[in-house]
């Protein structure tokens, strides 16, 4: 998926450890095999083309389909999943499997946390340890090597931080109604919520909204945290953010 993935759990037998990392690991290789837009033979390509219907796709391709509807319907269309006309689910991939990768080895018997982290958007379930919760720090897009908070995990089961910018890959995220570029007052997007799959959504849709805009709609959503940053360095919270913090 044109990033770099780390897994890490905790507890378990090692044994059982190893081959459920080795399953994940294979597993992302496929959804990049299935869902890539730069690969010809992908099952995406070639349903784009007209060469495979849904139903003759892996069932994972209709169920990230339906998971993309509902996202693009949530936010109202900020969120697509068309691209210049032609299918793009990529929005929504990677953090759906980087949440399946984490759900898969948090299964294993004696595991009591895992984290899964891809391209920076982080999958949280169970903890490292006693009394000691997962903690992500969330790189501050104005000052390179700087952190703008860390979000911590403590009395939750589950919590996932997904991040929509600029910083990195600079203007690459689109607005869905003109299909260029957003032009918006913001750099970078956090979103904190319990699933990935749709922090991740999320934070694509809110940085395409604008920060008055994203962070009024962040807001009326359950379950959801979120820091916004502008191009003039103001940071803006949902209410409840402060919560998470540490």
């Amino acid at each position: 998926m044109g990033t770099v993935f780390s897994l890490d759990v905790r507890g378990g037998e090692p044994a059982a450890v190893r081959a459920a990392l080795d399953e994940a690991v294979a597993g992302l290789h496929r959804v990049d095999e299935v869902f890539s837009t730069y690969r010809e033979d992908s099952q995406i390509a070639r349903l784009q083309r007209g060469e495979l219907t849904v139903a003759e796709c892996d069932p994972e391709v209709a169920e990230v389909l339906e998971l993309a509807a509902e996202a693009e319907r949530l936010s109202d269309g900020w969120f697509s999943t068309t691209y210049q006309g032609r299918l793009d689910p990529t929005g929504i991939v990677k953090g759906w499997a980087v949440e399946r990768a984490a759900r898969r080895l948090s299964a294993v018997p004696g595991v009591c946390g895992v984290s899964v982290n891809g391209g920076g958007d982080v999958q949280l379930l169970g903890a490292p340890g006693a009394q000691r919760p997962w903690r992500v720090g969330v790189s501050d897009p104005l000052r390179p090597g700087g952190l703008a908070a860390v979000i911590s995990a403590a009395g939750v089961d589950e919590l996932s931080v997904a991040t929509s910018g600029t910083a990195e890959r600079g203007a690459h995220i689109l607005d869905p109604r003109t299909g260029h570029s957003a032009v918006t007052d913001l750099v970078a997007v956090t979103v904190v919520g319990p699933r990935l799959t749709w922090a991740d959504c999320w934070a694509t849709a809110a940085f395409a909204m604008g920060s008055r805009e994203g962070l009024a709609w962040l807001e009326s959503l359950p379950d959801v945290e979120a820091l916004l940053i502008t191009a003039g360095d103001e940071v803006r919270c949902t209410g409840g953010l402060a919560a998470r913090l540490g």
